[in-house]
This record gives C-alpha cells, sequence and structure tokens, in this order.
C-alpha cells in the first residue's frame, strides 16, 4: 500500500480539475457556476461504499465550500446554511440546497442551536460536517443531533467534551502519560486568583480559555499588572467567541516551537498519526504560515509526538480526524498543549504530503467504516507550505482586520503546484462579523525549496483589490534567511520585526528596478495616450521617446531617469545605471511580467492618476510613486504642503468594529498609555490607549456602536 499510495500522491497536482456544479439558492431557482480549483489529495472514491444520501454543513466561507467539493465527489448531495448577509455567498451556490438560519451577528445564525436544527428537520439532512469553529467542537450541539438520529461528522460527545475543554484534557493527558506543561489544573475565579496562581507558577505565564481555541482568549503575562489585564480580556473575548469564559493559566514556555501532530481515528479501536505540521509563524496566537513536515524534527522525535498523540486519541476512545498540539523547546522536548477534535484549518499541507483526503476520511469514519490504512503506508511524499491570506493590515500589529467589497480577484491557479482553498470571489464583502480570511494558499514541492519558490511566485501572482491584504507579510516571512534555513518559534515575527513590520526593505539594485518599472510604466501610458483605435491620433505636440528625462519620487527620496524607447523595450538610466525593461505593457491587466536585463517580475499595477502618481505592487510590498515631467518637478516644489495632523490630541480607531466600552468621559484627566475604550474586530478585543498625558475633550463613540477604520474616536485638549 505504501509504494502504491507514493506513486499516485506523486502524480496528484499535475492537472487541474474543473467541476460544473448545479446550484440550488434559497430563492428557489437553479445557476450553474465553473468552479476551479486544484485538489492536491488523491483518495479513491468507491461508488458501491454507500455513506449518506444528503449532508448539511453548519459551516460558512472556504470550509464549506472544502467540504462541498469531497462531498460531490462522493456523490453526498449537500445542504449549505447562511446569515442573511451571506445569502449570495460562494457556499450557498456550491450547495444543492441552502437555508437562512439568521441575521449577520454569529450568536444570532451560525451558533444558532436551534435554527441549524430545523434546518436539518427541513432538508431531511442524515448528517451534520461542522468544519472548523463555531459548533465543530460544542458538546450540547452533537448531543442534540444524536437525539434526532443525525449523524455528526466528528468524534463521540465524551471526546469532545473530554478535549474541548483544555483544563480536563490535560488531566487525561498526564494519564495517559502525555508530557504536558506545568500549571494550574482548575478553572480560575477570578483576577485576584489569577495573579496568586501566575506567581506560583512563575513568570512568563499564559491565560487561556478554557473552551477556546483560534487564538481567542489567550493572552501572555509577564506581571501582576498583566496578568489583571489578560484575565479581563481573555474571559470577555471566550464568552464572546464561545459563550464559555471560563479560563486556566500555565507556564508560558519562551520561545517555542509550535508543531501539531494530525490524528485519525475509527469506531474499531484503529488510530493512525499523519506525521506533523510546523506551525510557529503567529501573530496574536493565531498562525499565519504553516509547514509539513517541520524542518527541526528527526524520525525519533516525530515517532514519540505522534505515539503520545495516538496514545491520548486512544484514551478518550477518539473516532474522526482530529489534532494534538505541543509546544517544542530548543532541545526537542515537547509538551501537550490542547487536542483540536475537528478538521484544522491547515489540514490541506497533510493531504498533500500524504494523499489522505481528510474529510472523506472523517465522513467514512462516521458511517462505520474502518480506516483502510496502517501507520506504515503513511508517507511524507514532498513538502507543502500553507500561507493564510487575510484580509488585514499588516503593518499594524502584524494584521489589524480590514473589510471592503472584492472589486477584484484572481486566484494563481496558473501557477503549477497550487492549490487554494478559499470561499470568496470577485464581488464578495469582507465584513465585521466573521473572520477575515480571505483563502488559504497552499504550495507543493518535491522539498522545500521548491514549495517556497513556488509560494513567493504564487504571492507575486495573486490578484485582490478592494481590501488590505497581508500578502506583503507572507511574502517576506517566507524568503527571510531565518526561515529559510527553519530557524523559527512562536516569537518569529516580534524577533525578526522588533519595530513592527514595515514592509520589504529595497537593495539598491531592487530600488533602481523599481524606478525603472515605474518609468516605463508612464512612458507605455504616454505612447498609449497617442493611439486611437490603434492608429496614432495626429498631436500638435509630438511626443519625444529618446531621452526623456524624468523626475520619479520614491519615498522621502527624487531621483531623475532618463528613458528611451525601442518597441516593447525601454531603456532607463537611474542613478547612472542603464536598466532594460522588456514587458507586453498591457496596462489594462492586473498582472504584467516584467524583464529586467534578464531577470523576470510580476508586477501589480494597483492605481495611476493624471498627477502622475502611481501605485504598485513590487516583490509583494506595495509601493507609491509620483512620476513627473522635469519641468512639472520643478515647478511642483512651489505648490503648499498639506499640514500634518496632530494624532497625539486624538485617536482614530485603527480598524473597523464594534465598540466594547468607553472608560472615559469629557474632562477626565487620563495618563500616557491609559486605556481609553475597547474595540471588538473580528471577535478579537483591542485595548485603544491614550498617547499622552491630558484631560479629555469630548468621546464621540459609546458601547455598541459600530465604527470604520480612521473613524474619530476621542479627542484630548
Amino acid at each position: 500500500m505504501a509504494a502504491s499510495l507514493r506513486q499516485v500522491v506523486a502524480g496528484s497536482w499535475r492537472q487541474p480539475e474543473r467541476h460544473l456544479l448545479a446550484l440550488q439558492c434559497a430563492a428557489r431557482h437553479s445557476r450553474w457556476c465553473l468552479i476551479t480549483s486544484r485538489t492536491f489529495y488523491t483518495a479513491e472514491y468507491d461508488p458501491n461504499e454507500k455513506t449518506f444520501e444528503k449532508l448539511l454543513i453548519a459551516n460558512r466561507g472556504e470550509i464549506a465550500c472544502r467540504v462541498i467539493k469531497t462531498c460531490k465527489k462522493m456523490g453526498i448531495k449537500t445542504v449549505a446554511i447562511h446569515s442573511d448577509v451571506d445569502s449570495s455567498a460562494v457556499h450557498v451556490k456550491m450547495a444543492d440546497e441552502a437555508v437562512c438560519v439568521g441575521p449577520a451577528p454569529t450568536s444570532k445564525s451560525y451558533l444558532n442551536m436551534d435554527a441549524i436544527m430545523e434546518a436539518i428537520k427541513k432538508t431531511r439532512a442524515q448528517a451534520v460536517h461542522p468544519g472548523y469553529g463555531f459548533l465543530s467542537e460544542n458538546k450540547e450541539f452533537a448531543r442534540r443531533l444524536a437525539s434526532e438520529g443525525v449523524t455528526f461528522i466528528g468524534p463521540d460527545t465524551h471526546a469532545i467534551q473530554a478535549m474541548g475543554d483544555k483544563i480536563e484534557s490535560k488531566l487525561l493527558a498526564k494519564n495517559a502519560k502525555v508530557n504536558t506543561i506545568p500549571g494550574f489544573d482548575g478553572v480560575v475565579k477570578d483576577a485576584d486568583e489569577a495573579v496568586r496562581i501566575a506567581r506560583e507558577i512563575g513568570y512568563p505565564v499564559m491565560i487561556k480559555a478554557s473552551a477556546g481555541g483560534g487564538g481567542k482568549g489567550m493572552r501572555i503575562a509577564w506581571d501582576d499588572e498583566e496578568t489583571r489585564e489578560g484575565f479581563r480580556f481573555s474571559s470577555q473575548e471566550a464568552a464572546s467567541s464561545f459563550g464559555d469564559d471560563r479560563l486556566l493559566i500555565e507556564k508560558f514556555i519562551d520561545n517555542p516551537r509550535h508543531i501539531e501532530i494530525q490524528v485519525l481515528a475509527d469506531k474499531h479501536d484503529n488510530a493512525l498519526w499523519l506525521n506533523e505540521r510546523e506551525c510557529s509563524i503567529q501573530r496574536r496566537n493565531q498562525k499565519v504560515v504553516e509547514e509539513a513536515p517541520s524542518t527541526f524534527l528527526d524520525a525519533e522525535t516525530r515517532r514519540a509526538m505522534g505515539e503520545q498523540a495516538v496514545a491520548l486519541a486512544k484514551a478518550v476512545k477518539y473516532s474522526s480526524a482530529g489534532t494534538v498540539e505541543f509546544l517544542v523547546d530548543t532541545k526537542k522536548n515537547f509538551y501537550f498543549l490542547e487536542m483540536n477534535t475537528r478538521l484544522q484549518v491547515e489540514h490541506p499541507i497533510t493531504e498533500c504530503i500524504t494523499g489522505l483526503d481528510l474529510v472523506q476520511e472523517m465522513i467514512r469514519v462516521a458511517k462505520g467504516y474502518p480506516l483502510r490504512h496502517k501507520q506504515a503506508d503513511i508517507p511524507i511524499n514532498g513538502w507543502a507550505v500553507e500561507c493564510r491570506v487575510y484580509a488585514e493590515d499588516p503593518y499594524k500589529s502584524f494584521g489589524l482586520p480590514s473589510i471592503g467589497r472584492l472589486s477584484q480577484y484572481q486566484e494563481p491557479l496558473h501557477v503549477s503546484n497550487v492549490r487554494v482553498d478559499s470561499g470568496i470571489q470577485e464581488g464578495s464583502d469582507i465584513s465585521i462579523y466573521y473572520d477575515p480570511m480571505i483563502s488559504k494558499l497552499i504550495t507543493y514541492g518535491s522539498d522545500r525549496a521548491e514549495a517556497l519558490q513556488r509560494m513567493e511566485e504564487a504571492l507575486d501572482n495573486y490578484v485582490i483589490r478592494g481590501v488590505t491584504h497581508n500578502i506583503a507579510l507572507l511574502r517576506e516571512v517566507i524568503i527571510h534567511p531565518r526561515f529559510v534555513r527553519g530557524d523559527v518559534s512562536t516569537k518569529f515575527l516580534p524577533d525578526v520585526y522588533p519595530d513592527g513590520f514595515q514592509g520589504h526593505k529595497l537593495t539598491d539594485l531592487e530600488k533602481r528596478e523599481l524606478l525603472a518599472i515605474a518609468a516605463s510604466l508612464y512612458m507605455a501610458e504616454q505612447l498609449r495616450s497617442q493611439q486611437f483605435l490603434g492608429s496614432p491620433r495626429i498631436s500638435l505636440a509630438k511626443l519625444d521617446l529618446n531621452n526623456r528625462e524624468l523626475s520619479v519620487q520614491l519615498g522621502d527620496g527624487t531621483y531623475s531617469v532618463t528613458v528611451s524607447n525601442n518597441g516593447s523595450t525601454f531603456s532607463v538610466e537611474v542613478d547612472g545605471m542603464k536598466l532594460n525593461v522588456t514587458s507586453e505593457w498591457n496596462l489594462a491587466s492586473p498582472l504584467s511580467s516584467v524583464t529586467i536585463d534578464g531577470t523576470q517580475r510580476t508586477i501589480q499595477c494597483l492605481s495611476r492618476d493624471a498627477a502622475g502618481n502611481i501605485s504598485i505592487q513590487f516583490l509583494g510590498t506595495v509601493y507609491k510613486l509620483r512620476i513627473l515631467t522635469k519641468l512639472a518637478a520643478e515647478l511642483s516644489k512651489y505648490m503648499p504642503e498639506k499640514a500634518v495632523e496632530d494624532t497625539t490630541s486624538i485617536l482614530r480607531s485603527p480598524m473597523p468594529g464594534a465598540v466594547v466600552a468607553v472608560s472615559v468621559k469629557p474632562g477626565d484627566l487620563v495618563s500616557e498609555g491609559q486605556e481609553i475604550c475597547v474595540i471588538e474586530a473580528m471577535k478579537m478585543q483591542n485595548s485603544m490607549i491614550a498617547a499622552k498625558t491630558g484631560k479629555v475633550k469630548a468621546v464621540h463613540c459609546k458601547a455598541g456602536e459600530t465604527v470604520g477604520e480612521g473613524d474619530l474616536l476621542i479627542e484630548l485638549e
């Protein structure tokens, strides 16, 4: 089996699969939609192996789409649920049926068990796949399904309860002889008790939601003050995200790696570990870049972690796909962190290196079939990398949420060895109500170097317009020397960017390349403006294309550039260096392939105007330039400069979100660094602080209000 599985995996990614799906919407009229994707698993689907006739997906977005794709291959009809704002979402269009379960807030829709149970009865769905998040690890939901005779595509209720509670799971792990982190094994009652426990354990400590996951409800505390603050925010986030505000505290392992083991178990006492995933690149305890396998583990450590993960799964009679997460220190000592009793966000990279379809395996296990593979059958074939593409601003705390409509969207599926798991399309809205993930971008290679090279190319070719995104950060991470040599930990981002992410730092040659590209784009546009229906237009002043002198502003610098044209090639002189820039110069295309003295670059021209302003995405980062003729540059010196706003006396919202609390009122005295309000965005709470000491002049927001990015919140005198 092992040899044949490896042989199939090796060729699994070579051709895209195109599925023409018949779509039925809530409005009861038919549509057709061409869905293009590349899948990196090669599981065989036996039409004689009966599972379920109809399955409801209790989720939204990319994971709902992911489950639907496997169901269609298995011949299972699907039901999508959606909130009112998601009525036109991609997962709704892909499913055979769709049912609205409430308004936008998750508590009234995707967490509304009564409405979902009613949808199950209405559609006569035989099974439910919960995806991840929402109700995926809710034991009450699993119990209600069981009482109605509906199959839950996941583990039994007792396993969800045991592993979903971080306190109980830690005790069970100890009993199963799994390495655990020192900490307090009970529920923390209040902030005072949190401080007492933290002192006993010894700082630093991790405060975390007992029912949590996805980085929500987690805070690191280094002293008593941070413990009190962490207790408050973590309990509020836990209540908001999971309906359970219980917290626990454990020793924080400084500078660890976050490595998890994928497990798969059936109802016949069979269990496998499907190798590891390296998930150390994180911000705010949420993963950003993952890869499989890990560069750090040797075969012995991998086997030890896998065997402990399987021992834990068997201890709770686990049956489904699940993930056991570990923290691993620099000496390869590993400690149990938690077990996720669901499909993990980053499951695609495991599918890439093993060839298994984990959604199919979950459905088979839920129906009662035994696993088809033995431990010796599970390969590590090649290397896979996943980048989580978010609608967020990476220049603000490595990623504060962004909202908006995708005015232009193009996935890089033309790049070989690329898989994109997404639940959006051009025209989709990214709102404040749900997670800001746009997609999961996965690349596969025969080795790590190839997988990373493919990822770099895929990020350059990913077109996302209408929202701010984190592609610049993702690209910088995967090309950083520390990451390339595998020197990573959960502190990677703050260690590498101690002053925050600033974008790509151009070398002298890269700066010249960017200036040459910008000047060439400017000249290409000037040439196009002289054409009318493909023929030269009559011009009173013909453009001189030989040795055209331009002034290009980039950042704080102004550069003299000379441009000459020869067909599709522009010869550009910058700082005494001559560069030859060649392209098709299709100014209407969102992507441009440009060759600079033999070096190929993929760029995106995001905007340009008649005043010479141009924005170019180059090497992942967006650069703003201004190109003027020599005369216009001389005259621009006489233009008055716009006054810079004094931001120390005002507080503007750094992101769209909802105001949770306002701590001050007009006339109050505040000190620098004091919290004055709290904004919640995408289920994460963010404390807004005063930039200076002063008196509050005006308060422009109140608890419960929705604010946009840049909205004025507080004024100081």
